[in-house]
């Protein structure tokens, strides 16, 4: 539980659920359209769930 944590509290999480916090903020406000949402929105959870942590293992 506590690896699960520290893992949500690392640096790449922070600023993921920060700008995805900022581009929901200015698209309630009516600041930015649906479409330009969207495609922030993907792009930065595209880019979260893609990259994997490395296991420090080579060749398995």
């Amino acid at each position: 539980m506590k690896e699960k944590l520290a893992r949500l509290i690392d640096v790449k999480s922070i600023i993921t659920l920060m700008v995805m916090g900022v581009f929901c903020a200015l698209s309630a406000a009516g600041r930015i359209d649906v479409q330009s949402f969207m495609t922030v929105a993907t792009a930065v959870i595209t880019f979260y769930f893609a990259k994997q942590p490395s296991s420090g293992k080579k060749g398995e």
